[in-house]
């Protein structure tokens, strides 16, 4: 399978818990992986028991299994502060100002989290020659649409700008009168050189989506969750990433047959329910249903997770990447 694998679902279906039991399958069966997440309501730190931020560690007492959680807000502040250093290097001293300003205002505008988040994404995809298999534990899934959706979005964004860019160099080339020679500004332009590198970026990532990457989603046995699941496969096949397989999470479990009470009748009506969901599921969604996983009584961490990896029927065998 792809060397990137990315878990995605409605928010609270377990996203997290389903990705790092993966990784830690992975990592069982050998691989060097490593398991990035942007979801702080439930992070890796909780499921392995230890801190982790945006820099890589080793997950203990696991060999060959790394982590790495990425905080939304500190991402888009990164980006940003890059975008500031990039434009005050190539414009005047009286413009500075104005683009802090304009960055400032930026911060919260919608779509700041999915770019910053994205560009962080494909620089851990460009970098993971140390690693064998990369899992990625996604935000709810509007927002990782949003994300995967950028790269057609800013390619055709940026082949726009090196146009007009081209033309106004055009223009002021042909400025020069007289005997003197025009200036080349073409040649060497510093927002021509970062547009093209952009250019290159979402090229890249793109590809990189589309050959090196398999896309599972996470859901819950309820119709809610149905539904979201439903629109989220359109989607991703809208962008042409198909999703591979499904993982129904937090199933509830059955009563013993001679428990009779007000709770075992909740239970038993809640199981049908849930069946009922699973075999739609079965009968009307293209992916396959690749794990269905029972509520824990406690947090899924150590043994637990191992328990959960072994549920998952998604195979751990890396093809070799096309693009990276």
């Amino acid at each position: 399978m792809e060397p990137f694998v990315f878990f995605g679902g409605k928010g609270g279906v377990g996203k997290t818990t389903v990705s790092c039991a993966y990784g830690l399958r992975c990592a069982r069966d050998g691989h060097r992986t490593l398991v990035v997440s942007t979801d702080p309501a439930h992070s890796v730190t909780d499921v392995f028991d230890q801190p982790f931020d945006d820099s890589l560690k080793s997950v203990e007492g696991i060999d060959g299994l790394d982590a790495m959680q990425l905080d939304p807000e500190d991402e888009v502040t990164r980006h940003l502060d890059e975008i500031r250093q990039d434009l005050s290097e190539q414009v005047s001293a009286a413009m500075v100002n104005e683009i802090n300003r304009q960055l400032e205002m930026a911060h919260g505008t919608p779509g700041a989290y999915e770019s910053a988040l994205f560009d962080r994404f494909v620089d851990v995809m460009r970098t993971a020659d140390a690693y064998d298999r990369v899992v990625f534990d996604t935000a709810p899934s509007g927002s990782t649409l949003r994300l995967l959706g950028l790269p057609d979005l800013l390619e055709g964004w940026i082949d726009r700008l090196m146009y007009k860019r081209r033309q106004s160099i055009d223009l002021f080339e042909k400025a020069a009168v007289g005997s003197n020679e025009p200036r080349r500004v073409m040649e060497g332009d510093p927002v021509l050189a970062r547009l093209q590198e952009r250019k290159e970026f979402f090229e890249f990532a793109g590809n990189a989506l589309s050959d090196d990457a398999a896309f599972f989603l996470v859901l819950n046995p309820d119709e809610l969750s149905l539904n979201e699941t439903e629109r989220s496969i359109a989607d991703l096949r809208e962008k042409e990433f198909a999703v591979r397989g499904l993982v129904a999470n937090k199933l509830t479990p059955s009563p013993d047959p001679d428990e009779n009470g007000r709770g075992a009748r909740y239970l038993r009506e809640r199981v049908e329910t849930e069946r009922a969901h699973l075999e739609t599921i079965r009968e009307a969604f293209d992916p396959p249903l690749v794990a269905e996983i029972g509520w824990r009584v406690t947090e899924v961490k150590g043994d637990l997770l191992d328990d959960v990896a072994s549920e998952l029927d998604i195979e751990t065998t890396i093809e070799a990447p096309t693009h990276v």
